[in-house]
């Protein structure tokens, strides 16, 4: 056990003896006229129950402290409850199906953990005589980095990587949207890798990439916020029936059906090209680290992740997050026309949109010309704000009373983009369109899907972000934000004559929240840098 807290040495404080020693001597000090003058003299079991108190970081600094307090801490409920308390680990091994490991192969696994006969040779460490300090100090403190959100570098494509602590094992899940257009079901995961530790207590890192089963990864943490993986046998990733089978199988799993079902010749090219581009990194990415957007009571729903419809490209996922009187939809997941990390739809909460009767709405034109008009009335408002901020320079660079000759008002440029302050905010939303108010497309609008709610709280102004391939020529276009309830949000794209349905991501995803609000705005200005 003396190597073992050498190994983990690093890891103390240099008061933890102090803190624990004045935390003992406080439980102890109702046991009387005998009661012990220092730590030492304290029962075990109470020294037990105060260092399952202390985080796991500190333990390690103890045990070097003195022998009593090293065999204390060899203690495996110390360890455990660490475990539990600071990581959620639960040995559940029927879990480990889920993972890739089948119940036949986990079965004699379990009756015999040393089996060293046939293709069941290390197939599991030996689970049953494990021991959580090892766990602690080799698997989960090494990697609580990688725990949490990321996003993995595959040019404009993106991705959702949620890295977790999974039983005895630390796995990450990459989340798939469901098949194009069934935008109301759950996420899909698939597993690209797991660590968990071996033989020797080393942790072990495994590629679940491919059809072949685990096998030998990489995993090297770049710097803050940003970790690669690196797969050591990417034989396993290829298929007998060469690329052919292998984008078979890929097309299957990515869109539910055959390239024969899907009779868009666009969309087949499209298709082709994402299989071609994100097969050739074998799982060897990079990923960067992204949090869910904090939340306010004055929101108008919960932010969140969301999946949505983006026409041949297909469903992909996107974050909703508040900024004062604007949301900005981001997308998580991109293509070759707008890529991941660019914000895909911006609007602005204190533009409502007053629909028309349902009749008239059904009216494309008639619903093009109400969002226009705002638009406009945008534009121009964005010309006065820079004409007058303009005006300003040019007085403070002068000292004259205005270069141009023109005096502007003191309002002008108080406000950018027309209301801008909390309470008006407010008040125009509530001048908004009442819940559940009729709502239908317009006819002529193009939908992936048509199960869309037939009524909305509310809509606003909006601009959706349009390019050409590989993001050229972007451009922001009006559009209509529609809320329909917290959990599913739409927009029409006024160029694209197209509609965008979206629904909440309702998966719980676990060490995603950003410390404080200016990391989350810095990860989103990031983000945007990724992929520009």
């Amino acid at each position: 056990m003396e190597r073992r807290a050498a190994a983990a040495g690093p890891m103390s404080g240099p008061s933890t003896s102090a803190c624990a020693e004045g935390r003992a001597l406080a439980l102890a000090s109702t046991s009387g006229p005998g009661r012990p003058r220092n730590v030492l003299d304290l029962p075990p079991e109470l020294l037990v129950e105060i260092f399952c108190l202390l985080p796991g970081v500190s333990l390690p600094g103890l045990a070097a402290a003195c022998k009593k307090f090293h065999q204390i801490l060899s203690t495996d409920t110390i360890w455990r409850r660490r475990c539990r308390v600071e990581y959620g680990v639960s040995e559940n091994l029927r879990r480990l199906e889920t993972v890739g490991i089948a119940c036949h192969d986990l079965y004699i696994k379990r009756i015999n953990p040393r089996v060293k006969s046939g293709r069941f040779v290390k197939l599991l460490p030996d689970y049953e005589n494990m021991e959580h300090r090892d766990v602690y100090t080799r698997l989960l403190h090494p990697y609580r980095n990688i725990l949490g959100l990321w996003q993995p570098d595959i040019g404009p494509y993106g991705g959702l990587l949620n890295v977790v602590v999974d039983g005895l094992f630390i796995i990450g899940w990459m989340f798939l949207p469901p098949h194009d257009p069934r935008v109301n079901d759950t996420m899909r995961c698939k597993p690209l890798f797991r660590i968990h530790l071996w033989e020797k207590n080393k942790a072990e890192v495994e590629c679940m990439y491919g059809h072949k089963g685990s096998h030998k990864g990489d995993i090297q943490i770049v710097k803050k916020d940003e970790f690669s993986t690196k797969c050591n046998q990417t034989d396993f990733h290829r298929m007998a029936g060469g690329r052919q089978e292998e984008f078979r199988t890929w097309l299957a799993e990515e869109w539910g059906r055959t390239l024969e079902d899907i009779f868009h010749e666009h969309m087949q090219e499209l298709i082709l090209m994402k299989f071609i581009y994100t097969s050739q990194y074998d799982n060897c990415l990079t990923y960067r680290r992204i949090y869910v957007p904090p939340s306010s009571p004055e929101d108008l729903i919960p932010p969140g992740l969301f999946k949505g419809t983006y026409g041949s490209h297909g469903l992909e996922i996107v974050m909703l997050s508040f900024h004062g009187t604007h949301i900005k939809v981001t997308k998580i997941t991109g293509d070759p026309n707008v890529p991941a990390g660019q914000l895909t739809l911006y609007v602005d909460v204190t533009r409502p949109v007053q629909l028309p009767d349902i009749e008239y709405l059904r009216n494309f034109d008639k619903l093009s010309r109400i969002v226009l008009e705002i638009h406009q009335q945008v534009q121009r408002d964005q010309q006065n704000q820079e004409h007058w901020q303009d005006s300003t320079r040019c007085n403070a660079d002068s000292s004259q009373p205005n270069c141009n000759g023109v005096q502007e008002p003191k309002e002008q440029g108080a406000k950018a983009g027309g209301v801008s302050t909390k309470t008006e905010a407010e008040g125009a939303t509530a001048g908004g369109p009442v819940a559940g108010q009729p709502f239908v497309l317009p006819v002529g609008v193009m939908a992936r899907n048509e199960v869309y709610p037939r009524t909305c709280r509310a809509c606003f102004y909006g601009t959706g972000l349009i390019a050409g391939h590989g993001f050229t020529s972007p451009e922001r276009t009006p559009g209509l934000f529609i809320l329909f309830d917290e959990q599913c949000f739409g927009f029409i794209w006024l160029d694209l004559k197209s509609f965008s349905l979206y629904s909440r991501i309702e998966d719980s995803l676990k060490s995603a929240q950003a410390p404080f609000r200016e990391a989350f705005e810095l990860m989103l200005k990031s983000m945007q840098s990724w992929t520009s």
